[in-house]
């Protein structure tokens, strides 16, 4: 942007980062919400724009669902890449294991419970072990910042309109997920989050015709679909005067 206001003023969209929430609500299918938000965190190792690295979970289930979580996370197969069985691989660079592992300490020291993982594995590699954190709250340092890791921060929540507003208490707004069974709640909830994504009962789905971007600092224009062409197009007006005629 700085680039292209000193030089030509060349448009550009930009796909940032995000601070996406997942919210679960008790009536949702639990083992799916567990699995489908384990996957939103884990893949990739976290170091995905889109994240669901924000676990909201009603309080009527929190503590089956953190359980479940903690088993996933223990459960998950960290090794090379390239080995058909392995389910974890390395960070991107030593700077990013760095952060990682910074992030985990934070989360202890600012009160956090560690239900597992948080430190690195082995010494060979980038690896950091898949972590999960309960009883986070929204001043906590993994609550607020991209973390960009395999960290998953679970947060408790009991009324509807209090996850809304607290989902939407971010500076991003790139993507978030919505587990219920009930239309009405689903249909409310994804019409009053602030994010330019927001997934039903699953998570990571894309198509070449749905618009990808996100709101606030996650970004600026839109990927995919006809807003996607939109930002290669320019928009001409013509006026032109007839002779004899009348406006």
């Amino acid at each position: 942007m700085e680039a292209a206001s000193r030089s030509n003023l060349k448009g550009c969209k930009l796909e940032l980062g995000g601070k996406s929430p997942c919210i679960v609500f008790p009536d949702a299918d639990l083992d799916e919400a567990v699995m489908t938000s384990h996957k939103a965190v884990f893949s990739n190792q976290g170091q995905v724009c889109c994240s669901g690295s924000r676990t909201f979970v009603h309080d009527d289930v929190y503590e089956e669902f953190v359980q479940k979580s903690r088993q996933l996370a223990e459960h998950r197969v960290v090794g090379d890449p390239r080995n058909k069985e392995t389910q974890h691989g390395p960070l991107i660079n030593a700077t990013q294991m760095k952060k990682v592992l910074d992030f985990c300490r934070l989360g202890c020291e600012e009160g956090a419970v560690l239900q597992c993982g948080g430190k690195r594995v082995g010494s060979r590699g980038f690896y950091v072990q898949p972590t999960v954190f309960s009883d986070v709250t929204d001043h906590m340092t993994i609550a607020k910042e991209e973390i960009f890791g395999p960290v998953q921060s679970i947060f408790r929540f009991k009324t509807t309109e209090e996850v809304i507003r607290r989902a939407n208490d971010s500076d991003y707004g790139l993507a978030a997920g919505i587990f219920t069974k009930d239309l009405n709640t689903a249909i409310n909830v994804s019409n009053k989050l602030r994010a330019g994504v927001v997934w039903l009962n699953t998570y990571y789905k894309f198509a070449s015709q749905m618009p990808f971007g996100g709101f606030k600092q996650s970004g600026i224009g839109r990927e995919l679909g006809e807003d996607g062409v939109k930002e290669y197009c320019e928009v001409k007006s013509v006026i032109m005067k007839i002779a004899g005629m009348n406006s």
